[in-house]
């Protein structure tokens, strides 16, 4: 078996202190990078070779959306996953490039034809209750994300990508270091980026309240709606992190609520500052700026009416001013997009399509005569109303949408019932959330899929079936870019939602602390935070 020099996406987030202007220069120097990498590395995410690093202290750190659980295995929310990214490991996790590096994984091979992964395991890492890392966790912990258990839990939300996994077992021998094999069912040279999936402890079966990983912090409680707190793991396999003792996520009801508590003492970093909020920082914060490595959009249900017409979606399109919505919304910074991709994903990102369905009201009014509705017609937008951003963003929507006689009402709702109705039972309009993804091309463009479960969108075009399942399984890296460009081109034709953005990330973070770090992935990384001076 030949050592893999897997290809990943380097999304290179450069970190800018105080300010809400253009990211254009930093996406010029975004770039993709080759990583076969074995060895973990520390980043901060910003110099700090002049700083001393300050072991203790605790931080609080205020997020706006409550977690949906604490089994990883069942989580849904991204606001649950950048916390809970701090307990658990997969085999392998991003890095604050886009690269992927070992975790519970010592290092690990693909087969040249893509049909067998081995994994090395790191020797001597324990879970956070003591107990070892066995081969049998491992191998229970993939067989419960791929839904390959004899007995399955029906809430384990199941990684359809490891679907095409045949069997996985362990390789034993003596005086070599344990190993796992995933052989598949067909090639996938993406399925390392679903590696990332946590492996847990198989004897804990109530992880819901008894949360246990191998990451650099250990549980310590949760009171819904309240907080949760987190301490540091002093086992863990990565000699230097983490630097603080403990870390409690703040969960307060919106934005404006956090920002409050900031401006109050009360919180010491918050990642989802609106930019008149970043005008308005007490001098004790700064600034720093990346990008969400989100989709914006208003996701249309595409099986309700009117929007079951490609016309009246196209029309939407048109109707819609993303750049007024960047300037209005996010103080000009953000990345206009007009494909279901992430721009920083450069290799993939069909560039072509960045000057379609530009702003235009007459061409918009076209469209909707065609479709039989000559005067417009009324729907509701579902917000988030945890999310101001989208919430800002909707305003300024329904706003554009009155000029070519489209009445739009916005219904604010809890996440929870987001989740189930909008996600879950697909019972709504049109919604403006932003989608994520991990860093495998395909994940960002599965949920299109006409039998994908997380297909919200009702979306059904069996061409786009059928690129898609040609992109997955070639194991040509030329011919994967052509036909995830293809999959943007047929997305964007059909105007399958209207893309938006990918928004801004405006960080606070207290200036005593140093280490902030953004990811290509939506986490919230703690071990690498520390205070500059001791407390």
């Amino acid at each position: 078996m030949k050592k893999s020099k897997f290809f990943l996406l380097a999304l290179v987030i450069s970190v800018v202190l105080c300010g809400c202007g253009s990211r254009k220069e930093e996406d010029n120097k975004t770039q993709k990078k080759e990583s076969n990498s074995q060895t973990q590395t520390e980043g901060s995410g910003e110099d700090s070779s002049t700083e001393t690093k300050v072991y203790g202290g605790s931080v609080i750190v205020g997020i706006t959306q409550d977690l949906d659980s604490l089994d990883p295995h069942k989580a849904v929310a991204a606001g649950t996953e950048e916390v809970l990214f701090n307990i658990y490991e997969g085999l392998v996790k991003p890095d604050r490039d886009g690269n992927l590096i070992p975790a519970v994984a010592e290092s690990y091979t693909m087969s040249e034809d893509g049909m067998i992964y081995t994994f090395s395991l790191r020797e001597n890492i324990k879970f956070h209750d003591g107990t070892p890392v066995t081969s049998e966790d491992v191998i229970y912990s993939i067989k419960r994300c791929a839904g390959l258990l004899e007995t399955s839990d029906p809430e384990v939300i199941t990684v359809s990508a490891l679907s095409c996994i045949k069997e996985v077992e362990a390789l034993k021998k003596e005086g070599q270091k344990d190993q796992i094999q995933i052989t598949l069912n067909e090639p996938n040279t993406e399925l390392i980026c679903y590696f990332t999936c946590a492996i847990v402890p198989e004897h804990i079966k109530d992880l819901g309240q008894n949360p246990i990983g191998t990451g650099p912090f250990r549980f310590v409680s949760y009171t819904p709606l309240q907080k949760f707190v987190i301490e540091k793991n002093k086992d863990y396999y990565l000699e230097g992190v983490p630097y603080l003792d403990e870390v409690t996520f703040k969960i307060s009801a919106n934005t404006d609520s956090a920002f409050l508590e900031l401006s109050a003492g009360g919180i010491d970093i918050f990642p989802y500052l609106t930019s008149e909020q970043a005008n308005q920082i007490p001098d004790t914060f700064e600034v720093k700026t990346g990008t969400m490595n989100l989709v914006q959009g208003l996701f249309l249900n595409n099986k309700k009416a009117p929007f079951d017409q490609k016309e009246v979606r196209q029309a939407l399109f048109y109707a819609i001013d993303a750049q007024q919505i960047l300037d209005m919304v996010g103080g000009g910074a953000g990345n206009i997009i007009r494909t279901n991709m992430f721009s920083s994903f450069s290799k993939y990102y069909n560039t072509q399509l960045d000057m379609t369905y530009s702003y235009n009201i007459e061409k918009a009014k076209e469209l909707l005569k065609q479709a039989g509705y000559p005067d417009g017609f009324s729907f509701t937008i579902q917000v988030p109303s945890n999310y101001q951003y989208h919430v800002d963003t909707a305003q300024v929507i329904v706003e554009q949408l009155k000029q070519v006689g489209i009445t739009a009402k916005i219904q604010l709702i809890e996440w929870s019932s987001w989740l189930s109705n909008v996600y879950k039972a697909r019972e709504y309009e049109a919604t403006i959330v932003g989608l994520d993804a991990n860093l495998a091309p395909s994940d960002v463009l599965k949920r299109y899929c006409s039998k994908a479960s997380n297909n919200f969108l009702n979306y059904e075009n069996l061409d786009f079936d059928e690129v898609y399942t040609k992109a997955v399984s070639t194991i040509s890296d030329e011919e994967k870019v052509t036909f995830y460009k293809d999959l943007q081109r047929i997305l964007n034709e059909d105007a399958a939602s209207v893309y938006i953005q990918d928004p801004p990330l405006l960080v606070a973070v207290n200036k005593k602390l140093s280490g902030y770090t953004f990811y290509p992935v939506y986490v919230q990384d703690m071990a690498t935070i520390y205070y500059k001076n001791a407390q």
